[in-house]
């Protein structure tokens, strides 16, 4: 009895552990999108497209459904060209939405002749990888909010793709019922409050973070913006959100003070903390499932600006 016993929880014990995602799963998504192969992921390019695709193919390994029409990539106009954002759903047992989004575009390639490719593993391929994290960990469950997971183009020349999608009238059931949106924007760094915590733009505008903390598990704590004067709320494409009034706020561990990879050529592998980004990714999910429309209903004040 005693070796049934032990046996049975030997197999919960791993079943509890293989829900997690693996710190090889973050490594090999982030390097792929930031990888030399991609160059710099510039919406108009064929790598930028590539780009997408890959993504695409990682929201069907999770069997997340389509968020309008037959294809997870969403087309938009850039330059009288198609490009492409990415999104798919994941239903739960309530139609209330949550919405998790990074931007996967980055500024492309230099004239110089030696490393000449801005890679954006931090800016944005780290978001990426921890919308599709979270996707991984309720791949095999049904969480209480619905899920909708958007990859967003061209947010390095001026939020394009999140401004398309977010004027998406295909997307207005979603959109009608989303909580909250959490936009990823640079995780693949330790902030400065140390590991296994991260940081919101606008935390003054509303109380999504103060309920989310409320929650949280194992330690992970989303800290108020160290950085407000650079009003970073209004500078990424969580905006596009905010405009049509769903909460919005962007992710982040960037350490400002001393960020020396923004934009330039070594924001590639050798900047990124993966062990602490896989913590992250698997205590925000943990923490989401705990949240439901009962316990989770963030709201604005009258501090924000719509417009």
């Amino acid at each position: 009895m005693k070796k049934l016993t032990y046996l049975l929880l030997s197999l919960f014990s791993a079943s509890a552990f293989a829900q997690d995602v693996s710190e090889q799963r973050v490594r090999t998504v982030i390097s792929t999108l930031a990888s030399d192969e991609m160059k710099g992921r510039e919406i108009g390019t064929p790598e930028n497209d590539k780009a997408a695709e890959y993504i695409a193919q990682l929201f069907k390994e999770n069997n997340l459904e389509y968020c309008t029409g037959k294809s997870y990539l969403v087309p938009f106009n850039y330059k009288g060209k198609i490009a492409y954002n990415v999104c798919g759903i994941k239903k739960g047992k309530s139609e209330k939405f949550l919405g998790f989004s990074g931007h996967f575009d980055h500024i492309g390639v230099n004239n110089k002749s030696d490393d000449n490719i801005y890679n954006g593993a931090d800016d944005d391929a780290s978001g990426i990888t921890t919308l599709v994290g979270i996707a991984d960990y309720f791949k095999n469950k049904k969480p209480e909010f619905s899920m909708v997971f958007m990859a967003f183009n061209g947010e390095e020349k001026g939020m394009l793709g999140s401004i398309a999608i977010s004027e998406d009238k295909n997307l207005d059931p979603i959109y009608n019922n989303l909580s909250a949106l959490f936009n990823f924007e640079m995780v693949a760094t330790e902030a400065e409050f140390g590991k296994n915590t991260v940081f919101i733009t606008g935390d003054e505008f509303s109380d999504l973070d103060e309920l989310f903390n409320k929650n949280a598990v194992n330690g992970l704590k989303i800290h108020p913006d160290p950085y407000a004067k650079q009003q970073l709320f209004y500078r990424s494409d969580n905006v596009s959100f905010v405009k049509k009034k769903i909460i919005a706020h962007s992710i982040s561990t960037a350490d400002m003070s001393k960020i020396t990879h923004y934009h330039q050529a070594n924001d590639d592998m050798s900047i990124v903390n993966s062990e602490n980004m896989t913590q992250i990714i698997n205590n925000f999910a943990k923490t989401l499932e705990k949240l439901s429309p009962k316990n989770f209903t963030p709201k604005y004040n009258d501090k924000v600006k719509f417009d």
